[in-house]
Protein backbone atom coordinates (compact mmCIF):
# COMPACT_ATOMS: atom_id res chain seq x y z
CA UNK A 1 0.00 0.00 0.00
CA UNK A 2 1.39 3.08 -0.80
CA UNK A 3 2.85 5.54 2.21
CA UNK A 4 0.73 8.53 2.86
CA UNK A 5 2.87 11.54 3.50
CA UNK A 6 2.77 14.31 5.18
CA UNK A 7 4.14 17.73 4.44
CA UNK A 8 6.19 19.29 7.00
CA UNK A 9 9.70 20.93 7.92
CA UNK A 10 12.12 19.15 9.75
CA UNK A 11 15.90 19.02 10.98
CA UNK A 12 19.08 18.07 14.35
CA UNK A 13 22.00 18.87 16.47
CA UNK A 14 24.68 18.66 13.56
CA UNK A 15 24.59 21.24 11.42
CA UNK A 16 24.69 20.51 7.95
CA UNK A 17 23.76 23.24 4.74
CA UNK A 18 22.12 22.10 1.64
CA UNK A 19 21.35 23.30 -1.39
CA UNK A 20 17.71 24.91 -1.97
CA UNK A 21 17.25 25.22 -5.79
CA UNK A 22 14.73 27.64 -5.31
CA UNK A 23 16.66 30.37 -3.87
CA UNK A 24 20.15 31.21 -4.92
CA UNK A 25 23.13 30.93 -1.82
CA UNK A 26 26.94 32.24 -1.56
CA UNK A 27 29.15 30.06 -3.99
CA UNK A 28 30.55 29.07 -0.92
CA UNK A 29 27.63 27.36 1.01
CA UNK A 30 26.91 24.13 1.00
CA UNK A 31 24.19 21.97 3.33
CA UNK A 32 24.95 22.65 6.77
CA UNK A 33 24.26 20.11 9.80
CA UNK A 34 24.36 20.86 13.44
CA UNK A 35 23.86 17.96 15.61
CA UNK A 36 22.46 18.62 18.97
CA UNK A 37 21.35 16.12 21.49
CA UNK A 38 18.01 18.26 22.66
CA UNK A 39 14.97 18.60 21.42
CA UNK A 40 14.08 21.71 23.29
CA UNK A 41 17.23 22.84 22.79
CA UNK A 42 16.57 22.76 18.74
CA UNK A 43 13.34 24.33 19.03
CA UNK A 44 14.52 27.49 20.76
CA UNK A 45 17.07 27.87 18.15
CA UNK A 46 14.10 27.71 15.51
CA UNK A 47 11.67 29.98 16.97
CA UNK A 48 14.50 32.75 17.61
CA UNK A 49 15.33 32.76 14.31
CA UNK A 50 11.68 33.00 12.80
CA UNK A 51 11.74 29.89 11.40
CA UNK A 52 8.55 28.51 12.96
CA UNK A 53 6.73 30.64 11.21
CA UNK A 54 7.37 29.98 7.45
CA UNK A 55 6.04 27.71 5.04
CA UNK A 56 7.70 24.33 5.32
CA UNK A 57 8.78 24.28 1.78
CA UNK A 58 10.72 27.40 2.46
CA UNK A 59 12.55 27.26 5.70
CA UNK A 60 16.29 28.01 5.84
CA UNK A 61 16.28 26.18 8.47
CA UNK A 62 15.02 22.59 9.24
CA UNK A 63 15.01 19.85 12.60
CA UNK A 64 15.14 16.28 12.21
CA UNK A 65 15.14 13.77 15.20
CA UNK A 66 17.09 10.91 15.69
CA UNK A 67 13.68 9.30 17.16
CA UNK A 68 12.23 9.10 13.28
CA UNK A 69 14.94 6.31 12.34
CA UNK A 70 14.14 3.69 15.46
CA UNK A 71 14.22 0.43 13.63
CA UNK A 72 11.19 -1.79 13.27
CA UNK A 73 10.66 -4.20 15.77
CA UNK A 74 9.61 -8.06 15.74
CA UNK A 75 6.67 -8.81 17.59
CA UNK A 76 8.76 -10.21 20.13
CA UNK A 77 10.41 -7.04 20.56
CA UNK A 78 7.13 -5.01 20.42
CA UNK A 79 5.79 -7.23 23.37
CA UNK A 80 8.74 -6.38 25.62
CA UNK A 81 8.05 -2.56 24.38
CA UNK A 82 4.59 -2.75 25.49
CA UNK A 83 6.03 -3.47 28.84
CA UNK A 84 8.84 -1.18 29.20
CA UNK A 85 11.33 -3.97 28.56
CA UNK A 86 12.91 -2.93 25.48
CA UNK A 87 16.01 -1.21 25.53
CA UNK A 88 15.29 2.40 23.03
CA UNK A 89 18.27 4.14 24.37
CA UNK A 90 20.85 1.71 22.72
CA UNK A 91 22.36 2.04 19.70
CA UNK A 92 21.39 -0.88 17.98
CA UNK A 93 17.58 0.65 18.38
CA UNK A 94 18.08 2.58 15.17
CA UNK A 95 18.38 2.34 11.69
CA UNK A 96 21.46 3.41 11.07
CA UNK A 97 21.50 2.77 7.74
CA UNK A 98 18.35 4.84 6.87
CA UNK A 99 19.88 7.95 8.94
CA UNK A 100 22.95 7.74 7.20
CA UNK A 101 21.47 7.60 3.44
CA UNK A 102 18.81 10.17 4.99
CA UNK A 103 21.11 12.87 6.24
CA UNK A 104 23.14 12.78 3.23
CA UNK A 105 20.75 13.08 0.61
CA UNK A 106 19.62 16.42 2.87
CA UNK A 107 23.14 17.29 2.54
CA UNK A 108 23.03 16.77 -1.11
CA UNK A 109 20.14 19.23 -1.52
CA UNK A 110 17.00 16.52 -2.24
CA UNK A 111 14.13 16.28 -0.92
CA UNK A 112 13.48 13.37 1.67
CA UNK A 113 10.71 10.93 2.89
CA UNK A 114 11.83 10.60 6.84
CA UNK A 115 9.94 7.55 8.81
CA UNK A 116 7.34 8.61 11.34
CA UNK A 117 7.19 6.53 14.48
CA UNK A 118 4.54 5.90 16.77
CA UNK A 119 6.04 6.20 20.50
CA UNK A 120 2.70 4.91 22.17
CA UNK A 121 2.57 1.95 19.70
CA UNK A 122 6.02 1.35 19.18
CA UNK A 123 5.34 1.33 15.61
CA UNK A 124 6.62 2.98 12.31
CA UNK A 125 3.94 4.17 10.44
CA UNK A 126 3.43 3.43 6.95
CA UNK A 127 3.18 7.96 6.46
CA UNK A 128 6.52 9.47 6.05
CA UNK A 129 6.99 13.27 6.56
CA UNK A 130 8.36 15.27 3.57
CA UNK A 131 12.02 17.30 4.21
CA UNK A 132 12.99 19.79 1.51
CA UNK A 133 16.24 21.50 1.02
CA UNK A 134 17.45 23.68 3.41
CA UNK A 135 20.22 25.39 4.36
CA UNK A 136 21.11 24.45 7.14
CA UNK A 137 19.71 20.98 9.25
CA UNK A 138 19.96 20.55 13.16
CA UNK A 139 19.89 16.71 13.61
CA UNK A 140 18.41 16.25 17.38
CA UNK A 141 19.10 12.86 19.55
CA UNK A 142 20.63 11.42 22.72
CA UNK A 143 22.98 9.22 20.30
CA UNK A 144 23.78 11.39 16.97
CA UNK A 145 27.20 11.39 18.47
CA UNK A 146 27.76 7.52 18.12
CA UNK A 147 28.16 6.45 15.29
CA UNK A 148 31.41 8.27 13.52
CA UNK A 149 30.06 7.71 10.28
CA UNK A 150 27.14 9.62 11.21
CA UNK A 151 29.47 12.00 13.14
CA UNK A 152 31.46 13.22 10.76
CA UNK A 153 28.83 14.36 8.45
CA UNK A 154 28.07 17.20 10.65
CA UNK A 155 29.84 20.73 10.21
CA UNK A 156 29.14 21.62 13.87
CA UNK A 157 28.37 19.46 17.13
CA UNK A 158 26.35 20.75 19.82
CA UNK A 159 26.46 18.69 23.51
CA UNK A 160 23.72 19.82 25.71
CA UNK A 161 24.53 19.39 29.33
CA UNK A 162 21.23 18.77 31.87
CA UNK A 163 20.93 18.04 34.97
CA UNK A 164 20.25 14.18 35.38
CA UNK A 165 16.84 15.13 37.89
CA UNK A 166 15.19 17.50 34.92
CA UNK A 167 16.11 15.20 32.56
CA UNK A 168 14.12 12.71 34.72
CA UNK A 169 11.53 14.80 35.69
CA UNK A 170 10.75 16.12 31.47
CA UNK A 171 11.05 11.84 31.02
CA UNK A 172 7.85 10.86 33.53
CA UNK A 173 5.94 14.04 32.21
CA UNK A 174 6.09 13.21 29.02
CA UNK A 175 5.18 9.04 29.31
CA UNK A 176 2.82 9.96 31.52
CA UNK A 177 1.19 11.97 29.10
CA UNK A 178 1.55 9.34 26.70
CA UNK A 179 -0.66 6.87 28.76
CA UNK A 180 2.18 4.93 30.74
CA UNK A 181 2.46 3.96 34.12
CA UNK A 182 4.23 5.61 36.37
CA UNK A 183 5.73 2.74 38.00
CA UNK A 184 6.95 1.26 34.19
CA UNK A 185 8.01 4.57 33.55
CA UNK A 186 10.87 4.52 36.60
CA UNK A 187 11.45 1.01 36.21
CA UNK A 188 12.34 1.53 32.71
CA UNK A 189 14.61 4.54 33.29
CA UNK A 190 16.61 2.95 36.31
CA UNK A 191 17.35 -0.24 34.01
CA UNK A 192 17.85 1.01 30.54
CA UNK A 193 17.33 5.24 30.74
CA UNK A 194 20.27 6.51 33.03
CA UNK A 195 22.51 3.09 31.99
CA UNK A 196 22.89 3.98 28.50
CA UNK A 197 23.39 7.49 29.14
CA UNK A 198 26.40 6.64 31.01
CA UNK A 199 27.37 4.02 28.90
CA UNK A 200 26.59 5.74 25.13
CA UNK A 201 25.54 9.19 25.71
CA UNK A 202 27.89 10.43 27.95
CA UNK A 203 31.15 9.32 26.64
CA UNK A 204 30.48 11.27 23.62
CA UNK A 205 30.68 14.38 25.00
CA UNK A 206 34.21 14.56 24.35
CA UNK A 207 33.62 14.52 19.98
CA UNK A 208 31.48 18.18 21.00
CA UNK A 209 32.57 20.96 19.02
CA UNK A 210 30.41 23.15 21.72
CA UNK A 211 29.16 22.44 25.41
CA UNK A 212 26.11 24.05 26.55
CA UNK A 213 25.34 23.58 30.30
CA UNK A 214 21.70 24.00 31.67
CA UNK A 215 19.89 23.47 28.21
CA UNK A 216 17.75 25.48 27.06
CA UNK A 217 18.06 28.20 30.07
CA UNK A 218 21.33 29.11 28.62
CA UNK A 219 20.57 31.87 26.63
CA UNK A 220 23.54 33.19 26.50
CA UNK A 221 24.67 30.22 24.45
CA UNK A 222 21.98 29.72 22.61
CA UNK A 223 21.90 33.46 21.18
CA UNK A 224 25.68 32.68 20.33
CA UNK A 225 24.70 29.52 18.01
CA UNK A 226 21.96 31.93 16.51
CA UNK A 227 24.11 33.99 15.60
CA UNK A 228 26.65 31.62 14.23
CA UNK A 229 23.04 30.07 12.16
CA UNK A 230 22.96 33.46 10.97
CA UNK A 231 25.99 34.22 9.18
CA UNK A 232 25.59 31.21 7.65
CA UNK A 233 22.08 31.93 6.32
CA UNK A 234 23.41 35.24 5.38
CA UNK A 235 26.83 34.46 3.55
CA UNK A 236 28.88 36.02 6.00
CA UNK A 237 30.84 33.14 7.02
CA UNK A 238 32.28 32.83 2.89
CA UNK A 239 34.41 35.43 3.88
CA UNK A 240 36.42 33.68 6.91
CA UNK A 241 35.93 30.52 4.99
CA UNK A 242 37.85 32.21 2.34
CA UNK A 243 40.74 33.64 4.45
CA UNK A 244 41.65 29.93 5.99
CA UNK A 245 39.76 29.91 8.77
CA UNK A 246 37.74 26.44 10.26
CA UNK A 247 34.32 25.99 11.11
CA UNK A 248 35.60 23.49 13.95
CA UNK A 249 38.71 24.93 14.67
CA UNK A 250 37.84 25.12 18.49
CA UNK A 251 35.69 23.95 21.68
CA UNK A 252 33.90 26.10 24.10
CA UNK A 253 32.05 25.28 27.08
CA UNK A 254 29.00 27.92 27.62
CA UNK A 255 27.95 28.28 31.00
CA UNK A 256 27.27 31.52 33.04
CA UNK A 257 27.13 34.77 31.80
CA UNK A 258 30.21 36.44 33.93
CA UNK A 259 32.11 33.10 33.16
CA UNK A 260 33.54 33.95 29.37
CA UNK A 261 33.37 37.24 28.94
CA UNK A 262 36.24 37.06 26.07
CA UNK A 263 33.45 34.66 24.41
CA UNK A 264 31.43 37.20 23.68
CA UNK A 265 34.09 40.03 23.22
CA UNK A 266 35.81 37.86 20.35
CA UNK A 267 32.70 36.90 18.52
CA UNK A 268 30.00 39.32 17.03
CA UNK A 269 27.30 40.26 19.50
CA UNK A 270 23.85 38.69 19.23
CA UNK A 271 21.11 40.55 17.27
CA UNK A 272 18.56 38.65 19.75
CA UNK A 273 18.01 39.33 23.24
CA UNK A 274 17.72 37.02 25.69
CA UNK A 275 14.30 35.93 26.38
CA UNK A 276 12.51 34.24 28.80
CA UNK A 277 12.61 13.04 23.96
CA UNK A 278 10.99 9.99 22.88
CA UNK A 279 10.78 6.83 25.38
Amino acid sequence: QPSRTAHTGAGGAGVSPSVRPRRPRPPCQRGVLFMCPQSTVCEKIMELLGQNEVDHRQRKLVILSQDRFYKVLTAEQKAKALKGQYNFDHPDAFDNDLMHRTLKNIVEGKTVEVPTYDFVTHSRLPETTVVYPADVVLFEGILVFYSQEIRDMFHLRLFVDTDSDVRLSRRVLRDVHRGRDLEQILTQYTTFVKPAFEEFCLPTKKYADVIIPRGVDNMVAINLIVQHIQDILNGDLCKRHRGGANGRSYKRTFSEPGDHPRVLASGRRSHLESSSRPH
